[in-house]
């Protein structure tokens, strides 16, 4: 009897074991507010995640670094105590330091032409690097979800022409490309996190900040820093940068299912960010805010010799240009 009732206990604990197997609930860190537009897509995606899984697969969206600044937010994705890390993969050049010129500025002609230099074998090589490294791989295609959707400037003062930002106190990420390139056009670059940019302008710290155009009022920044100038100063997207042990052990339909709620963020990005950046803009501009569009030629032209000068030294990745070039029009 006594074993009996022993092979019924394991059976039974080996049962529900196997059950609770498949349902997981994933944690997914974000930079931005909840209720700004990035925060509406990732929350998007938590919703469809859900619904795809049957409820599997539950995502539990952590907003504005809850969990960490991006260092410590990587270590956990690598480790699996967090599953998926919604920014940038540029930050991927951890592991793979190429990667930090997967998003050079002033160099490419359009998003259309950076979509195609991401899908190149250099750039899908790099990343398939890093998932061998730290086991961290991309659910869904890097490019899809929309930031932006394009690059601005914040800063107290107009920028009309490359001589206007010298001497300027500039915040960047901890991004040496991003670093080096605003070092030479002029300013005098300060590393802080993006939760801090507010504060930073607010405090002199710094007196400017790049961002993405749906982003400035969502953060603020337009309260500290009222000009806002379009810079194009390189296109986006969010990565969906996920632990690929935990994608992997899911079963087939549940990966499907999450893959699927990534399309549909991608989508619904679009129509977002599209439609919240001219509101946004209205409304900052009947405030008081000015927002200027200017020739950016010359800033390209100037990026140059920067350039020239990385692939003499040999600091660009090898091929790199001749990929840039390659992928500069579409093929038939």
């Amino acid at each position: 009897m006594r074993a009996s009732h022993l092979a019924f206990s394991i059976g039974l604990t080996l049962a529900l074991g196997i059950g609770a197997s498949h349902a997981e609930t994933w944690k997914m860190a974000t930079k931005q507010p909840a209720d700004g537009p990035e925060g509406k897509v990732f929350q998007y995606f938590a919703d469809q995640a859900g619904k795809y899984t049957g409820g599997k697969v539950t995502v539990q969206v952590f907003p504005n670094e809850q969990l960490g600044k991006e260092a410590a937010i990587l270590e956990q994705l690598k480790i699996g105590t967090v599953q998926i890390y919604a920014e940038g993969s540029i930050f991927l050049q951890k592991w793979v330091p190429d990667i930090r010129w997967s998003n050079a500025p002033f160099l490419f002609d359009d998003r259309g032409h950076w979509v195609r230099f991401m899908h190149s074998p250099m750039v899908t090589g790099w990343f398939k690097k890093a998932q061998d490294e730290a086991g961290i791989g991309m659910l869904g295609d890097t490019t899809d979800v929309l930031r932006g959707p394009y690059r601005v400037i914040v800063t107290k003062n107009p920028i009309k022409q490359v001589s206007d930002l010298k001497g300027i106190k500039m915040r960047m990420a901890n991004d040496k490309a991003g670093v080096e390139v605003w070092t030479h056009l002029g300013t005098e670059v300060r590393v802080l996190g993006w939760a801090e940019t507010y504060d930073g302008i607010s405090k002199g710290i710094v007196n400017a900040a790049t961002s993405p155009v749906a982003l400035v009022e969502s953060m603020r920044f337009q309260e500290v820093a009222p000009v806002i100038t379009r810079t194009d100063e390189y296109w986006q997207s969010i990565a969906f940068m996920m632990n690929q042990k935990a994608f992997d052990r899911l079963p087939k339909d549940q990966q499907a299912g999450l893959l699927k709620a990534h399309k549909d963020a991608a989508r619904y990005s679009e129509e977002l960010m599209g439609k919240e950046t001219t509101e946004s803009l209205a409304r900052m501009k009947s405030k008081g805010v000015v927002y200027n569009e200017i020739d950016l030629k010359p800033f390209v032209k100037h990026m140059l010799d920067f350039y020239k000068a990385k692939e003499a030294s040999g600091e660009l990745p090898k091929g790199f240009m001749d990929v840039v070039e390659a992928t500069r029009k579409k093929t038939s």
